[in-house]
């Protein structure tokens, strides 16, 4: 399904029973940097719509089937801490998300954000604080300054774009071997299946450069957080090389309230070994609104 949110056109699925308006339970995903929403795995989307929620996943802009930009972006000044060429910021993709709900009929909802859609998630709590009813961050950050990547994890993120399908997949299978998590067996052949299904969608390497970009030139969001009211919960890998644990504490440090949940082992994605302990904590956190 398509929506057309804050000038753009936004691709979303929806998964499980309309929420009721007063005792339902809907949760919005947001996937991170240069992720497609079928990053989201559908089996991972059921243990949460079999907790009572109803589930929307979408691919943010200039990732899969949402609107893709065309300003090719100046990622080495970016890196160089020159962000006056961003086309956006992580502020603009909150206001996405917010115009999603507007199309949706949804007043508010629960959000999970995973990486860079944890900043989205925390920015549209600040910016639109009447539309988060409880916010999940996971694997994110306050800002750039803060949980910065391994060398090795800066390595694999900037690894120029592979030419070719066959390759893009290699790609995948080789980033996630450095950024992924180091306690439990990688997935190999969903990690192969999803990169594959993601090319054939739509594969746009200057999109996730754009979105890092919008990242880079995105401020702290540490007062804004400080001034948040709803339930929350961050989930950060005690081996995340991408966003380091520093960054999970200072999300936990910064909103009041929050729980913060660390797994050992966990590296910067979710180890399906982990997922059922993952959506009863976010179960719990939206049943916790429920119950205000």
């Amino acid at each position: 399904m398509r929506a057309t949110a804050n000038g753009i056109e936004i691709c979303y699925e929806v998964f499980g029973e309309p929420h009721d308006k007063k005792e339902g339970r809907p949760l919005l995903l947001v996937m991170g940097l240069g992720m497609q929403m079928i990053g989201w795995d559908e089996e991972f989307i059921g243990l949460l719509v079999a907790k009572g929620h109803e589930v929307v996943r979408f691919d943010n802009r200039d990732i899969g089937l949402s609107t893709h930009l065309t300003h090719a972006p100046d990622l080495l000044a970016a890196l160089g801490g020159d962000t006056s060429g961003a086309p956006y910021t992580v502020d603009d993709m909150a206001d996405d998300t917010a115009g999603l709900l507007d199309a949706l009929g949804w007043e508010s909802a629960h959000v999970v954000g995973a990486s860079m859609g944890g900043m989205i998630a925390q920015a549209l709590a600040i910016r639109h604080p009447g539309r988060v009813r409880s916010l999940t961050s996971i694997m994110s950050t306050t800002g750039p300054e803060v949980g910065g990547p391994t060398e090795a994890a800066m390595a694999a993120l900037l690894v120029p774009p592979a030419p070719g399908r066959e390759n893009a997949i290699e790609r995948a299978l080789a980033t996630w071997r450095v950024v992924g998590s180091p306690g439990y067996a990688m997935d190999t052949e969903h990690v192969a299946q999803v990169a594959r299904e993601s090319y054939d969608r739509a594969y746009d390497p200057a999109g996730a450069a754009r979105q890092l970009v919008a990242i880079l030139a995105s401020k702290d969001r540490t007062a804004g957080l400080r001034g948040l009211t709803i339930p929350a919960l961050v989930i950060h890998g005690e081996d995340d090389p991408l966003v380091t644990p520093p960054g999970g504490a200072a999300t936990a440090d910064a909103i009041p309230g929050a729980k913060l949940l660390t797994f050992p082992g966990m590296g910067h994605d979710l180890p399906r070994e982990l997922w059922p302990e993952i959506v009863e904590a976010i179960t719990e956190l939206t049943g916790r609104e429920a119950a205000v």
